[in-house]
């Protein structure tokens, strides 16, 4: 049976979430209705300037559940089917789908899950049940459901904006939880070496654990050094930034090799700006690129790396909180210390 009304947390400013009583979504003929096992907390959705922007609203963009109720045309998916859903979904024959920049697609921009991911029930539209929603396999927990979408935005970093090649010298900086996805799914891909950069010992000694070859304290050790040290020399062929700040994109790129690439990952907020040296980009020829967010191929190729054990929950999960203890969960993300994957648990009895 499914009720009339559901709890959402609903977050009004940095700090400021709320649980709150609203009615459970109305499906549309191609809609389906989910009910919500898990959602993980991303990093973006803690910062400041980020929340203010799109506040109030139900936040949570990585969540997985099971199908309650279907709408009559509805094709392809049935009430307990156990999924993953996007909140965007590009129409996928724009100029820009065609050119794989699936997050520049109007339709994308204009899509989402109703009402977000930190809610008891969601209702998936039509457009993006049917461009990129997931039947989870037996073998997967929910759990690593709420894994498909970060993964997702490594792979395209990776893979299909940075063109990461088998044998590359990648660094990894920043290793919060999508750092840490980084470096392992670089691993995944074939990756020479992989450095992990971080400034709490926590973190770094986690990277360490799941496989990165070297771990470098940036508070402790000079990091281009450090990158030589690793590389004999030769520096990093990708270098992902993590923090979305002019100084780890400088350090980045001072650690770029002859030839490489410098991917950042996270934005700055509007406004900031940063000099750089064009003769030195030219004659060492580097590529500066960016990657925000995934597409469909993505989603899809994030699955079958979760589900080979590349990337799992019960690597990565440190704390998992309810849907009532919301706000603490966002607290510990932005808090940005001992903790490397926060994951809201919304239905205790899924499996």
């Amino acid at each position: 049976m499914i009720p009339q009304e559901m709890r959402v947390a609903r977050i009004y400013d940095f700090g400021d979430v709320r649980i709150e009583n609203v009615p459970v979504p109305q499906i549309e003929p191609g809609d389906a209705l989910v009910q919500t096992a898990a959602c993980g907390i991303c990093t973006s959705d803690t910062l400041p300037w980020y929340i203010r922007r799109k506040a109030p609203i139900v936040l949570g963009h990585e969540p997985a559940g099971t199908i309650v109720q279907i709408g009559p045309e509805v094709e392809g998916f049935a009430p307990g089917d156990r999924i993953f859903m996007h909140h965007h979904a590009p129409c996928m024959v724009c100029r820009y789908c065609l050119r794989g920049n699936y997050s520049m697609c109007p339709t994308w921009k204009a899509s989402n899950l109703d009402p977000g991911g930190m809610a008891e029930y969601i209702r998936v539209p039509a457009h993006n049940l049917r461009i990129d929603a997931l039947k989870l396999p037996d073998t997967l927990s929910f759990e690593d459901g709420v894994f498909v979408e970060p993964t997702a935005c490594a792979v395209q970093a990776l893979r299909r904006r940075a063109r990461m090649q088998h044998g590359d010298h990648v660094l990894i900086i920043g290793l919060g939880f999508m750092g840490q996805i980084l470096a392992l799914v670089a691993r995944h891909y074939g990756a020479r070496t992989v450095i992990t950069a971080d400034r709490v010992p926590y973190r770094l000694q986690k990277a360490l654990e799941l496989g990165a070859d070297v771990a470098v304290n940036v508070d402790e050790t000079d990091l281009t050094q450090a990158v030589s040290d690793a590389t004999a020399g030769q520096m990093a062929d990708l270098v992902v930034v993590g923090p979305g700040a002019i100084p780890a994109m400088e350090a980045g790129l001072n650690a770029v090799g002859i030839g490489g690439t410098l991917l950042l990952f996270t934005p700055t907020e509007s406004g900031q700006t940063w000099s750089i040296c064009p003769y030195d980009l030219y004659f060492k020829d580097i590529s500066i690129t960016t990657s925000y967010s995934c597409g469909p191929p993505d989603t899809r190729e994030a699955l079958d790396i979760v589900a080979l054990g590349a990337v799992t929950a019960e690597k990565l999960v440190t704390h998992r909180f309810s849907l009532e203890e919301t706000g603490a969960g966002f607290a510990m993300v932005a808090e940005a210390q001992e903790s490397v994957k926060t994951i809201i648990t919304i239905d205790e009895t899924a499996s």
